[in-house]
């Protein structure tokens, strides 16, 4: 994990690849969780049987649910010390190359594009590639959006 001391430090690793978090298993029981908190119950995320006869051979992860993995994989890639406080502030693109099928690993990896002072804080663009083991394609590549406040 990359320690930043405080956010001046921080902002000094703009245009900086941070680093890859641990490698994390995607299971049915996360997608099945996934489902029920979210209302979506596709077959070829919950019900195994048909989705194995489906075109992923086997049932996958909602896009979302590995969207929503990058905040836990970022908490292993880097840490901003002497914040008062961080909160998602959003979204630039968001794009799922390659689906993850149940059983898979994944890790993300972390690059900081932008920085910005703003009247409230600081606004970071990290771009989180969620990388599929043993696959050329990653499974999400998203450009989030962080405010931090010192």
């Amino acid at each position: 994990m990359r320690v930043f001391a405080n956010l001046a430090e921080f902002t000094g690793a703009k245009g900086e690849h941070l680093g890859y978090s641990g490698w994390h298993e995607v299971t049915q029981e996360q997608v099945d969780k996934f489902a029920d908190a979210t209302g979506d119950h596709q077959w070829i995320h919950v019900d195994v049987e048909r989705a194995k006869q489906g075109p992923f051979g086997g049932p996958i992860a909602h896009g979302y649910l590995t969207l929503s993995l990058i905040p836990m994989l970022g908490q292993e890639i880097y840490r901003v010390d002497g914040l008062r406080m961080g909160i998602n502030y959003g979204t630039n693109k968001v794009r799922f190359p390659r689906p993850v099928r149940v059983g898979s690993r994944v890790r993300g990896g972390a690059e900081l594009l932008e920085v910005t002072d703003t009247a409230n804080g600081t606004q970071a663009v990290v771009r989180f590639t969620v990388e599929i083991e043993g696959e050329d394609k990653p499974a999400c590549v998203a450009e989030t959006v962080v405010l931090m406040v010192g």
